[in-house]
């Protein structure tokens, strides 16, 4: 989903380096350099306002997190965020999610979130989808051996898609769910994104699953 443009969105990027990255090419293996403390690192691909990865860094502070966006517009609101709250173990990073592999090192992630990507639903479209063989292949370059990589779509066609990618990729899954926010078990830590609250009010079943390489 495209935002309005926000005037305001450069000024206060370039005022907050030290909160967000915009030159990740040079951070490959360095990432932990821009946190407190070296921890387990995660990423969230495809943030927009920030809710989901600011809410989970809040309620993990061993772990760092990088939230990172490609839309400046949706990038600069959850700065705004950030430079409120300050929590010393996010970083952000506006960039395109298709070249990963030049942000991060080999091995340097310990967990990749998807949530409500573009289900680019046309087929000439299908090398944009966010699970598609080009980015699998990524995230398993920069994750470890034993990350793993979660995914939240309201999106059916989506969904399936994404579960024959992987598997036709050689993922292993260790948790799916068609209805997530009636799964007693799986629910219990889930985290919702913007999109998640508002469509899910609307009646649309929330499609989850957990996978590694």
């Amino acid at each position: 989903m495209r935002l309005r443009n926000k005037p305001w969105a450069k000024d206060m990027i370039n005022d907050n380096l030290d909160l967000i990255s915009i030159q990740p090419e040079n951070m490959p293996g360095k990432w932990q350099s821009r946190f407190e403390k070296e921890q387990p690192l995660f990423i969230e691909v495809g943030s927009g306002k920030g809710r989901f990865i600011t809410e989970l860094a809040k309620q993990n502070p061993q772990n760092n997190y990088i939230g990172m966006e490609v839309q400046e517009g949706a990038i600069a609101l959850l700065l705004k965020k950030q430079v409120e709250l300050k929590l010393p173990n996010l970083q952000l990073l506006l960039a395109n999610g298709a070249d990963l592999s030049e942000y991060f090192a080999e091995n340097e992630v310990s967990g990749v979130y998807l949530n409500f990507s573009d289900p680019w639903p046309k087929t000439r479209h299908e090398k944009r989808r966010l699970t598609y063989k080009s980015f699998l292949k990524q995230y398993q370059y920069i994750l470890k051996d034993d990350g793993s990589l979660k995914f939240k779509t309201d999106n059916q066609g989506l969904f399936e898609y994404s579960l024959i990618s992987m598997n036709n990729f050689g993922m292993k899954f260790d948790e799916i769910s068609l209805d997530l926010h009636n799964d007693e078990i799986l629910n219990q830590n889930n985290i919702e994104t913007e999109y998640e609250e508002k469509f899910s009010k609307k009646g649309f079943r929330i499609n989850y699953l957990k996978a590694h390489f």
